[in-house]
């Protein structure tokens, strides 16, 4: 039988033929198809730097932006999926063809930087776009209307602008958005009542003063603090003024006044004037001598009370010039009420000082306020003649025993470590209590990375600083713990570490303070720091203590102060919370300060540090690692991160 043309021999041979020439030419097409993408995001990249960021390491020479600082591409290497340029010093107004060119973009970060104009209108563009942090920068003007396109978008932080006009009713089509975040702009009008976003869990339109209105009904669940700074009502704040209701066409008219009965009853009588007159003279000298009388007693009681108010003030760290006399000069002598032996008697624990001083000596020195809480003020008593310098505490009022009080000031004299501030005396009368301290002469953590209100900003810590501080406060601790089952510091947070001036080591303080004020607590301001279990202040434990040290250490990654932690902002954030949120977006890079997101040669320790600081901050006290085992791991961290700069270091001396 003969075969048919074109089947088996021959034929068969030129199909296949065939067949592999079309898979050839479509595995070729395929790269040339990603490679002009690539190409198109390359172009955009650098069109973008030209136009903000002329400063930007980027190599134009390079074929392929994915090995560009900041710059992210998919596995294949195809397309640009991220763009993370936080603190980069870009400024300028973002123009047309550039951002919105990247088309593959899941994230985008160009948060704190000095970008002005107004949100590139074809942001639109970025369809895939996931992620998007333009917070602390300039930008101005309204969202654009291709905004609203992005359905993708699970994350918005727009906070810290100059963005104005209405919030659009538009949002509600951005069914994804988990984050929300705009306070610190300049939004009016009324937000939309119908707006709907059933997937929001964070959110923050607080310091827009323009904004006016009702809170609409799906917002109600947020904090007051998302909307604290603008005019709105209702929800989680004061309810909304009830407008008067319009009168009744049919309601009856007020009667007319009585007609008056002659002229005697429209006229007062001379005698009734001069009886007027005479009353209104008495009460007039009653008062006179009633001013006279408070006067006088305000004078005698001047100098007893004056400084006590002054170390009532509220401060920030700032000095305050004073003398450690006027804190409380009516104390010392009511404490003359006290058993003749110990009135006026500084109690010292442990060894003398090398320079002799008592409680009279001491309340004479000049002083500085350096610090005030809760637990009471700080200050810096400087001896007479400059012979020494000390901290000085002076605790709230609170009815705690002598023997009590005693007893746990002498167990915290004991504890001696080298991160820990030591307590050097005591002084107890029923009316005031005082602690001092060596003065180890540095600031707060707190005022390092928040700055102070007094005009200090932040400092530049960069990540190795950070880890080495959180390593001093771990150990110090980690020491207390070791002490007891049930000895714990009771009060973690950034104002109580201490930093040294070298900024490699740092101090705890107010260790065990709690007990001896813990019934006058307020709760409410230790939100931040305080463990989810813990509801009374004086039962404080380690594993309380564990999930403090926690927040501090996503303090120090994240440079967010915690609810309720920096007095008089109210930038604070549920910083366990935030950071899980963000984890879960598998964007856990954003988490960083931006003044170390830009470390990448230590990027993996710093993804260390954040595991650590999430386990401290488990909810289950049970789940969470002892501080001696914090302690080891943050050592092994900077250890690691020690050898990658010896070895870069090394890799410098020997390039050419």
């Amino acid at each position: 039988m003969r075969r048919a043309p074109g089947v088996g021999g021959g034929g068969g041979v030129s199909l296949a033929r065939l067949a592999v020439a079309l898979c050839c030419a479509a595995l070729a097409l395929a790269p040339r198809g990603a490679q002009g993408d690539l190409a198109a995001d390359r172009a955009a990249l650098l069109a973008f730097r030209a136009a903000v960021g002329p400063r930007l390491p980027w190599d134009a020479s390079a074929a392929s932006p994915c090995g560009w600082r900041g710059v992210r591409c998919d596995r294949a290497g195809t397309r640009v999926v991220a763009l993370k340029l936080p603190g980069a010093s870009l400024a300028g107004a973002v123009p047309l063809g550039t951002l919105g060119n990247l088309t593959a973009l899941r994230t985008l970060s160009l948060r704190l930087n000095a970008l002005s104009g107004g949100i590139p209108a074809d942001i639109g563009g970025c369809a895939e776009l996931r992620y998007l942090y333009l917070h602390g920068n300039r930008l101005e003007g309204g969202i654009p209307e291709g905004f609203f396109g992005l359905s993708l978008l699970q994350r918005l932080e727009l906070s810290g602008n100059q963005i104005s006009g209405g919030a659009s009713p538009e949002f509600n089509k951005l069914a994804r958005l988990a984050t929300l975040y705009l306070e610190n702009n300049r939004l009016n009008g009324t937000l939309p009542p119908g707006l709907d976003l059933p997937k929001l869990q964070l959110f923050n339109m607080s310091d827009n003063r323009n904004l006016t209105g009702p809170v609409p009904v799906s917002l109600a669940r947020m904090p007051a603090s998302a909307f604290a700074g603008t005019a709105l009502c209702g929800g989680p704040l004061s309810p909304c003024p009830t407008p008067p209701a319009p009168p009744s066409p049919s309601s009856p008219s007020p009667p007319p006044p009585a007609p008056t009965n002659g002229s005697r009853s429209a006229k007062l009588s001379t005698g009734a004037i001069a009886g007027i007159a005479a009353g209104a003279t008495v009460a007039f000298l009653v008062l006179i001598a009633v001013i006279f009388f408070l006067c006088f007693q305000c004078k005698r009681t001047k100098a007893d009370r004056s400084a006590g108010m002054e170390a009532d003030a509220d401060v920030d760290g700032s000095p305050i010039s004073v003398t450690v006399a006027s804190m409380d000069k009516s104390a010392t002598k009511r404490s003359s009420h006290a058993p003749a032996g110990n009135a006026k008697k500084l109690v010292f624990l442990g060894a003398a000082p090398d320079t002799a001083y008592d409680l009279e000596s001491l309340l004479h020195s000049s002083a500085e306020v350096i610090g005030k809480g809760w637990l009471g003020t700080t200050y810096r008593a400087t001896l007479e003649g400059g012979a020494a310098t000390v901290a000085v505490k002076r605790l709230r009022s609170a009815p705690i025993p002598e023997r009590e009080f005693r007893d746990r000031v002498t167990a915290l004299g004991a504890l001696r470590h080298e991160n820990l501030v030591p307590l050097r005396a005591y002084f107890y009368s029923r009316e005031e209590k005082l602690l001092v301290y060596d003065f180890v002469g540095a600031g707060s953590l707190c005022s390092l990375l928040h700055g102070s209100r007094d005009g200090a900003s932040p400092a530049r810590l960069d990540f190795t600083s950070r880890a080495r501080i959180a390593l001093a406060a771990a150990r110090g601790v980690a020491f207390v713990h070791g002490a007891g089952a049930r000895s714990c510091h009771g009060n973690i947070k950034s104002p109580n570490v201490v930093v040294t001036d070298a900024r490699d080591g740092a101090y705890v303080t107010d260790n065990g303070l709690l007990p001896l004020v813990g019934a006058h607590v307020p709760l409410k301001r230790v939100t931040g720091y305080r463990a989810p279990e813990v509801s009374d202040p004086r039962r404080a434990s380690q594993e309380a203590d564990v999930y403090s040290f926690g927040v501090l250490l996503l303090e120090l990654l994240t440079g967010k102060p915690p609810v309720n932690s920096v007095p008089g902002s109210s930038d604070g954030v549920d910083l366990p919370r935030w950071v899980r949120t963000v984890v879960q977006e598998e964007w856990t890079a954003e988490v960083f300060d931006a003044s170390i997101a830009v470390e990448e040669r230590v990027e993996e320790e710093m993804m260390r540090l954040l595991q650590l600081a999430t386990e401290c901050a488990e909810d289950r006290p049970d789940q969470r690692p002892p501080m001696a085992e914090v302690a080891a791991r943050i050592e092994h961290i900077i250890d690691s991160a020690l050898r990658k700069t010896d070895t870069d270091d090394d890799f410098h001396s020997i390039s050419p």
